[in-house]
Order: C-alpha cells, then sequence, then structure tokens
C-alpha cells in the first residue's frame, strides 16, 4: 500500500472513531452521567471538525476510494449531532412531559430529511437552512436549563429553518469571516467541554462563552445575506 493510500485510509478511521465516541456517549447518558456524555459528544465534535481538512488534504476520494468518506461522516453525525442528544433532552427532564416528547419527535424526523436533502450545502460550503446541530443548542439548554416554552419555541424555530433559504457558516470551509469564526468555533469547543465537565455548574463563566459563540454561530451566515460581500 502507498503513503498516499495509507494516509488517505487513516483519515477514514479517524472519521470512524466518531462511532465509538458515540457510544460512549450513549452508555453515559443511559447512566444519566450529563456531563460525561456532554465531553464524548464534545470529542466527537472535535474529530468531526479535523477529518474534513485531512480528508481534502490527503484526497480520500482518491487514494481511498473504496469508502465513502461523506456517508461515514453523515452515518456518525445522525447519531453524535441528533440521536444522542436527542434522547438525552428526553431522558433527562429537562423539559416538561409534553415537552419532551415533542422535541424528540421534532428532532428526531427533521434532521434525518433534512440530512438526505441534496442541497443542504450552499455554493460557498456554507449550510443551506439550519444544519441539525443539536448537540450544540442541547447542550446549552443544559447548561442555561430555560423554562421548557423557551426551549420549544427554540426547538421549533430551528426545526423550520432546516427548511428555510438561510446561510448556517461552516467554521473551517466558509471562507468569508473565516479569521472570526473559525476562532468562535474553537471558543464555543472549549467553552462547552469546561461546561460539561464542572457538570453545568451555573456560577462558571463558561456559561457566557457558550452563550456569545454559540450566538454568532447561529447568526453569522444569516448576516452574510444581508451584508453584502466587499469586491
Amino acid at each position: 500500500m502507498s503513503k498516499s493510500s495509507l494516509r488517505a485510509l487513516s483519515v477514514h478511521f479517524l472519521t470512524a472513531t466518531g462511532a465509538v465516541f458515540a457510544m460512549l456517549a450513549m452508555l453515559a447518558a443511559v447512566q444519566s452521567n450529563w456531563p460525561m456524555m456532554f465531553v464524548w459528544l464534545v470529542v466527537a465534535f472535535v474529530v468531526d471538525g479535523i477529518d474534513g481538512p485531512l480528508a481534502r488534504k490527503y484526497d480520500v476520494k482518491t487514494h481511498a476510494a473504496q469508502f465513502d468518506g461523506a456517508l461515514l461522516d453523515l452515518i456518525i453525525d445522525y447519531l453524535t449531532y441528533v440521536f444522542i442528544p436527542a434522547f438525552a433532552l428526553f431522558y433527562s427532564g429537562q423539559l416538561d412531559g409534553w415537552g419532551s416528547w415533542t422535541a424528540l419527535l421534532i428532532i428526531t424526523f427533521a434532521s434525518v430529511i433534512y440530512f438526505a436533502d441534496t442541497r443542504m450545502k450552499t455554493t460557498d460550503n456554507s449550510f443551506q437552512g439550519f444544519p441539525g446541530c443539536w448537540n450544540m443548542v442541547v447542550l446549552v439548554i443544559f447548561a442555561l436549563q430555560p423554562p421548557t416554552w423557551v426551549s420549544m419555541i427554540v426547538i421549533a424555530a430551528l426545526a423550520v429553518a432546516m427548511f428555510l433559504p438561510l446561510k448556517f457558516i461552516h467554521p473551517t470551509r466558509t471562507v468569508r469571516w473565516r479569521k472570526l469564526s473559525l476562532p468562535m468555533a474553537l471558543g464555543w469547543t472549549f467553552f462547552a467541554a469546561w461546561a460539561a465537565w464542572v457538570a453545568f455548574d451555573p456560577q462558571s463563566w463558561a456559561h457566557w462563552g457558550l452563550m456569545i459563540t454559540s450566538a454568532y454561530l447561529l447568526v453569522a451566515g444569516i448576516l452574510q445575506q444581508i451584508i453584502p460581500a466587499k469586491g
């Protein structure tokens, strides 16, 4: 096996570790160990952030074409971005009874439709519609613990936004504002891990960092649609 093929195959194996982290997160969730569940989801989030650039660098489509990296990524993303966070939101009691059932159905159904939509990427490598990052949404709900009605408004609005012509940035692939977007994404990852590590202590400064970085990542793409690019 050539070095090029070995490197490309290693990227696929790195992506596949996301399934392992998903299982570790699920085991923690079944035990109601929510901080540890989110730690594993953050680890999976980090892997998802670095495997894409590596896949493009080592041209996995050419040198390890026997594996479909995009399909592998989507399977793991559904587990770590949608399925496990939805389970946690339902099983943890963060929402009242009616809210937990409604959120579970909305998140899982809308997301599987969105993940199969061939129009999910824009020409500048952003996402068209909210990209189903429920792991981020649910982590913020755990950290801030808003009333059920507030959480439900956010969940319903984002579910609708999945199918609207609204742009949401990809922190590493959307070129415009990337010098700000990438640090914001790294900041979100740091604050998310910090919040989970301290068991979502309401006195932690991590909550402020989560709110600021989450707000930017949520609206940056929409602002790019409103504000014309220079040149």
